[in-house]
């Protein structure tokens, strides 16, 4: 009988590739989410009734507990970047993985698998890294045997950091970076889902892993090897964080004072997150140790940033019209 695994935030950027692969290794999955009819894209990615989105509210022990009885295994992919609000980062980051993994060990779930982030502390100036820390803390008081993975920034077709900045870039002649020499180390999701179905399946020993790709860059050379592949030339500009504070402290009174309608296109916290670098930490845990060989951002980002160039997917056959002109 096929085992059953329940993936709560299942319909999102990094959930979606985990439920694919769980599908193809012929599992049965439950996708819970807030909004279950916005979820059908994942049913697909196995047979008919493979996939079930169910509705789930991770604030609510009897919906988080509806969602995993008599499943084989859990992961939990929910977060968020929202500081306000019900869904905020306590209710989600580290109440909702706690009580995810507290009703995952009351009802003898076999494995669980947390995604946090590389960069969870609790003495972090972040509020998200904080929550972060809190959530691991707790899923590990209550299942101490759960596998938590903690991803650089991931990147991949669906990702709201290079698409975001690339559309920036469309745009704008000039892009604006808080934290230029903050250094990175981009994770392809599909190998963030990889080692998330090892932990699921029990070929990942317990513990903390820490998720980066094979290349270490500042925030200014992500930013210079995306224009590349856009094929488009833009200004660089450094923003000071003395400059950047107070720049988000009034984009969020804007927000706060129109109720919302005023974008918040950088949050204070995330000021601060980019005070810190987000790279796999010395001695860590991590691909190597679950047999996962991770993708170079050379290798994807052409494959879904073509659409930001200004001749789309037809770039390639104009250079090269152009040179047999030459």
């Amino acid at each position: 009988m096929s085992k059953i695994a329940t993936v709560y935030g299942g319909s999102g950027f990094v959930g979606r590739y985990i439920v694919r692969r769980l599908a193809n290794l012929g599992w049965r999955v439950r996708v819970a989410v807030r909004r279950p009819n916005e979820a059908m894209h994942v049913t697909p990615y196995g047979v008919v009734g493979q996939i079930a989105p169910v509705l789930c509210n991770i604030r609510n022990d009897d919906s988080v507990r509806a969602a995993l009885h008599g499943v084989d295994v859990v992961i939990n992919c929910v977060g968020t970047f929202d500081a306000g609000g019900k869904n905020n980062f306590e209710a989600v980051q580290d109440k909702g993985a706690e009580r995810v993994a507290r009703l995952a060990a009351e009802e003898g779930v076999a494995n669980m698998v947390q995604i946090s982030a590389i960069g969870a502390d609790k003495e972090s100036d972040s509020i998200y890294a904080q929550t972060k820390a809190q959530g691991e803390e707790a899923v590990l008081e209550h299942f101490p045997n759960a596998v938590i993975l903690r991803p650089s920034v991931i990147f991949g077709p669906e990702d709201e950091f290079f698409n975001r900045f690339a559309g920036m870039a469309r745009m704008s002649p000039i892009l604006p970076l808080v934290g230029a020499d903050t250094k990175f180390q981009p994770v392809y999701v599909d190998d963030v889902a990889a080692a998330a179905v090892a932990g699921a399946t029990g070929n990942a020993a317990p513990g903390i892993y820490e998720l980066g790709g094979p290349d270490v860059n500042t925030f200014r050379d992500l930013m210079k090897y995306m224009l590349e592949v856009i094929r488009r030339r833009r200004m660089l500009v450094n923003m000071p964080f003395f400059v950047a504070r107070p720049m988000a402290t009034l984009i969020w009174l804007g927000n706060f004072l129109t109720l919302g309608l005023a974008p918040m296109p950088i949050t204070r916290d995330q000021v601060a997150s980019l005070q810190y670098d987000n790279v796999v930490s010395e001695g860590a845990r991590g691909f190597d140790d679950l047999g996962i060989e991770p993708k170079s951002m050379k290798a994807i980002l052409p494959d879904y940033l073509w659409r930001f160039r200004s001749s789309g997917q037809y770039a390639a056959i104009k250079e090269s019209a152009r040179n047999l002109r030459a």
